[in-house]
């Protein structure tokens, strides 16, 4: 201990405290990498619908495409933070999977929209989230993100309780939105 001490107030870390660092940033950069691409080793024009159940499970949602080809979604909520929709080609290919609980998807959530057009954005919403209120009549599908600033937060849909079209949508960050939720979570989105 003395030595560390040593070296540390000399301002050179020991070669332990080094490794440590090292090994921490390349786990970094790999969990980086992954989920950059929905899991390894998924690759578009690669990789097949064979290699997307294996690597996500299976999908929780599929609509056909023009073409023959799918739209897949793979939530990996509640405790999760995305859900990844994949475009699968009529012979089974991956042509593309991204992250769609974030902004520029929510973004294109707009009033009078269908429940389908929600479902085909932003893929199911957690079922234990939803709640119906009689008042007004009001359904409210939520979502789990992290935010622009690496924080958990909640995504709302508020649908007409008889039409089943949009009427609004929120967001707010769970440190402010749960009694539970005080306190810095961002590290919740690191990981």
């Amino acid at each position: 201990m003395k030595r560390f001490e040593t070296l540390a107030l000399r301002g050179r870390p020991s070669w332990a405290a080094c490794r440590g660092l090292f090994a921490a940033l390349l786990t970094g950069l790999t969990l980086v990498g992954c989920a950059g691409l929905g899991g390894p080793g998924l690759q578009p024009g690669i990789s097949t619908r064979a290699d997307l159940d294996r690597v996500l499970g299976a999908p929780a949602m599929s609509w056909p495409e023009p073409g023959g080809g799918q739209q897949l979604a793979y939530p990996r909520g509640p405790e999760g933070f995305q859900t990844w929709m994949a475009r699968v080609d009529a012979e089974g290919r991956l042509v593309g999977i991204e992250n769609v609980l974030d902004m520029p998807h929510f973004a294109r959530i707009e009033p009078g929209m269908s429940q389908e057009q929600v479902l085909r954005i932003l893929g199911p919403s957690y079922p234990g989230w939803t709640v119906y209120f009689k008042a007004r009549d009001e359904l409210v599908w939520e979502w789990r993100f992290c935010d622009v600033y690496s924080e958990p937060a909640r995504f709302d849909v508020l649908f007409d309780g008889s039409t089943g079209k949009v009427r609004s949508t929120m967001s707010m960050t769970e440190r402010l939105s749960l009694p539970w939720g005080r306190g810095n979570r961002r590290d919740w989105c690191s990981r």
